[in-house]
């Protein structure tokens, strides 16, 4: 009999995965045993090609040659993988083996990662998918005992691979048409462009916002408060002019007011659902000051290395109904310091089960994200770890708690003509609120108007008390407040659903822009390319990019344009939509964003510094490099900023251009001044990891021992046709 082979995503799951099978034989790249061989991937081992390894053609990037619309992009080997993929393709390929099984993270990135790896290599052995919640050895084991054929998954790959190739059309189309027209390097995607579009919008609002002054009135009773408010208008309780406010302050000061109304309701407030990644990405933001993607790297590690947590990368907040014995366990093995909580959610022995947490339906790929049944030495987490672990598991408790209950009252109390308004609340029963939080919350809003809800004294209407004292008080409106990682990925995540259009709202939902496991990466990537910059916790658009949101299509900003995208995708997965049509659309439209670019007549001045792409380094002066004349227009002078050596007569008939980066990717080093001389003296320089050639207009790196040049290598310096 021959061997199956386990490929795992990343070595530290092969080796979990390994154990349980018990695979203890070392092998390269591999550990082997009991019919099974697990290897990995370091991530992603294979990717799309880019344009000019496609075609020599488009090493030039200029307009003649967009749009790039390949019926089929083909895949490469990601060099610094190549080793590992090697390993890989030799063992899926091998003849002694009959079947895989696919145990890469159970998502649509997981999915993407094997079957690139699979078509790479030609293997057309069959395989199984391992698809599970958590990291535990018995979790493990339960997703053995219920492998699934891999053709059950071809949905998730179809949907993976459409986004894959969607993402690269559109960026691959849009960055290069909007770089060449405007003259700056420029990063245009599919869904950082809407994301940016969301800061940008923030950045005006508050810079065109214009505070305006009012004013507020408090009568002061002898045993509680209330705010003036205009008479049929309850929340109008600003008054915009001082002489109006104090002429209300001096009529009613010292008289008497009745109560005119006192009403009281029971009201509750339901537990908090279960965490998705990005509900839990907020809390983490709000409560510990965690970037959204601190917080995926931390529930990656609680995930993968302490087997913690369940899968973190899930979308809901839901568990199925077989989930419920496996949560009573978990509540009993969480640390000693939330035990006492334990019996409030469990007060016969289980939980209660409702629809607010258990609830088939709304499972699909992933359950929420909780605790493993798993038993935690708190001291072997770091301290961010542990207070992540911390706010999981208290969220986990508090679920299953019963409801914050209180009594309402809404009194109103006239005197002279004018209305005051009281709110006041009794606490009946403290429910999921008696779970403490893990540190105190941030300062909420203030309460509105000094309209604090608090008791109030036993009223009925027709009683009567004085007004001791009033209080003016002077007051200015606020500007909507700077976005942070919490409030953005709120915005991602209901993007749309503002719309007027109900039709639209209604598609939007469930969708937004994005998805949970790649939101903190797209945050992190608007940072990188400087269209954005992170202040303490507020996250803000930089000028460069308000100017790219402004010279963009409104179907490439536009939220709706990407939650269409995102809805469509969740479609295909379900064999809901056609995977073709999809990508005709993408096509066509990578199509407009090319031609746009070409017409757009609105103006932008992207700085200097930006020129080249990431923004400008701290502390680096762009600078000419005496003695080095331009080797494309031998007329301008060399400058070198902090990612290229340019020409100074760029823009005016050259277009020399080399990023110092352009040989990294291929494992070269990155080009310095010192190199740049060198190689314009002498077209062959030999370092220690290998030789840099220059050859016309094209810049290779040859790794040592190749006589090949490296994958990804070549940067080419342009001269304007």
């Amino acid at each position: 009999m021959g061997q199956i082979v386990v490929v795992a995503e990343k070595p530290s799951v092969g080796r979990d995965i390994a154990r349980v099978l018990g695979c203890s034989q070392r092998g390269e790249g591999c550990l082997k045993g009991n019919g099974y061989t697990v290897t990995w991937a370091v991530g992603h081992l294979v990717t799309l090609e880019e344009p000019d390894e496609m075609d020599p053609k488009y090493k030039k990037w200029a307009m003649d040659t967009l749009p790039i619309l390949p019926e089929h992009i083909p895949l490469k080997v990601i060099y610094g993988s190549r080793d590992q993929y090697k390993v890989v393709k030799g063992l899926i390929n091998d003849k002694d083996t009959d079947s895989l099984i696919c145990a890469t993270d159970a998502g649509r990135e997981g999915e993407l990662i094997f079957r690139y790896i699979y078509e790479k290599a030609g293997c057309k052995k069959p395989f199984s998918r391992l698809w599970i919640n958590s990291m535990t050895d018995e979790a493990i084991r339960d997703g053995f005992r219920a492998i699934r054929p891999g053709s059950d998954y071809d949905g998730l790959y179809a949907s993976a691979k459409c986004r894959s190739e969607a993402d690269w059309l559109v960026g691959m189309n849009a960055s290069r048409a909007f770089t060449l027209r405007y003259s700056a390097l420029l990063s245009v995607g599919r869904v950082q462009t809407p994301t940016l579009a969301i800061l940008v919008r923030r950045r005006e609002e508050i810079e065109q916002f214009k505070p305006e002054g009012f004013f507020t009135v408090t009568a002061v009773y002898p045993d509680f408060r209330g705010i003036w408010f205009k008479e049929g208008q309850e929340n109008d309780t600003h008054i915009r002019d001082k002489e109006e406010a104090e002429k209300i302050a001096a009529l009613v000061k010292g008289k008497t007011a009745e109560i005119v109304s006192c009403e009281t309701s029971h009201k509750k407030e339901n537990p908090p659902q279960l965490y998705d990644l990005t509900s839990l990405q907020r809390d983490a933001n709000r409560l510990l000051g965690f970037t959204a993607d601190k917080t995926l790297k931390l529930a990656q590690s609680l995930y993968e290395t302490h087997k913690a947590l369940t899968y973190p990368r899930t979308d809901s907040r839901y568990l199925p109904p077989d989930m419920v014995p496996k949560v009573e366990e978990t509540m009993k093995a969480l640390p000693d310091s939330l035990q006492g909580l334990v019996p409030g959610a469990m007060p016969d022995g289980h939980i209660p089960v409702s629809k607010r947490t258990v609830d088939a339906s709304k499972v699909t790929d992933h359950h929420a994200l909780i605790p493993t049944p798993r038993k935690i030495d708190l001291s072997k987490l770091s301290p961010d770890e542990r207070q992540l672990y911390d706010l999981v598991a208290r969220r986990l408790v508090a679920a299953f708690y019963p409801a914050y209950e209180y009594d309402a009252t809404k009194v109103v109390a006239a005197c002279e003509g004018q209305t005051f308004r009281s709110n006041g609340r009794v606490v009946t029963e403290m429910g999921w609120k008696a779970v403490p939080p893990l540190e105190k919350p941030p300062r909420g809003k203030k309460a509105k108007d000094d309209d604090e809800e608090t008791a109030l004294p036993p009223l009925k209407t027709g009683d009567t008390r004085e007004i001791k004292d009033v209080q003016v008080k002077e007051d200015v409106t606020k500007p909507p407040p700077q976005h942070t990682d919490a409030s953005l990925l709120s915005a991602m995540e209901n993007a749309g659903k503002e719309s007027d259009d109900e039709e639209i709202v209604k598609m939007m939902k469930g969708s937004g822009i994005g998805t949970p496991a790649t939101r903190a990466a797209i945050i992190e990537r608007l940072i990188k390319v400087g269209y954005v910059e992170r202040k303490a916790k507020n996250l803000l658009a930089t000028d460069k990019g308000v100017q790219l949101i402004h010279i963009m299509p409104d179907e490439l900003a536009s939220a709706e344009t990407t939650g269409r995208w995102e809805l469509a995708l969740e479609q295909i997965t379900d064999g809901r939509q056609d995977a073709a049509a999809f990508m005709a659309g993408i096509r066509r439209f990578s199509s407009f964003l090319v031609d746009y670019a070409r017409t757009c007549q609105t103006r932008a001045d992207f700085p200097e510094e930006t020129r080249w792409g990431r923004g400008k380094q701290k502390g680096f002066k762009q600078k000419k490099l005496e003695g080095l004349t331009c080797p494309v227009c031998h007329k301008g002078t060399i400058t070198e900023s902090d990612r290229a050596f340019s020409c100074t007569s760029y823009g005016k008939g050259c277009q020399f251009t080399l990023w110092k980066d352009c040989l990294t990717r291929g494992g070269g080093p990155e080009i310095n001044e010192k190199i740049l001389r060198l190689l314009l003296q002498k077209p062959q320089i030999q370092g220690s990891t290998g030789v840099i050639v220059l050859n016309g207009q094209t810049i290779s790196f040859y790794p040592s021992g190749s006589n090949a040049p490296s994958a990804i290598k070549t940067m080419t310096y342009q001269k304007k046709s």
